[in-house]
């Protein structure tokens, strides 16, 4: 993997962060794009969605999440799953 651009970026009192353009005009980061953000213990990655569903995720070791992620989605993305955990 070759890196591309380095760039920085704040971190606002809500946890957000801005992309910066020019990263956002690159392929899969587009307005409106599903993104993974893949946390490791000394550094956080950002990657579009579609390149996680293209790539060899086994090398990886995150096959397992984004499968589960998928697949759960449609069983806790309930209103009766949000009024379960509201409270917790």
């Amino acid at each position: 993997m070759t890196l591309k651009e380095l760039k920085t970026v704040k971190i606002t009192s809500k946890g957000q962060i801005a992309i910066p353009k020019d990263i956002r005009k690159m392929e899969g980061f587009k307005e409106g794009s599903k993104l993974a953000l893949l946390a490791f213990n000394d550094h956080v990655e950002i990657r579009p969605l579609e390149y996680l569903k293209k790539a060899d995720l086994r090398k990886e070791g995150i096959s397992n999440y984004i499968m589960s992620e998928s697949s759960l989605a449609k069983e806790w993305l309930t209103e009766e799953e949000d009024e379960a955990w509201k409270n917790l």
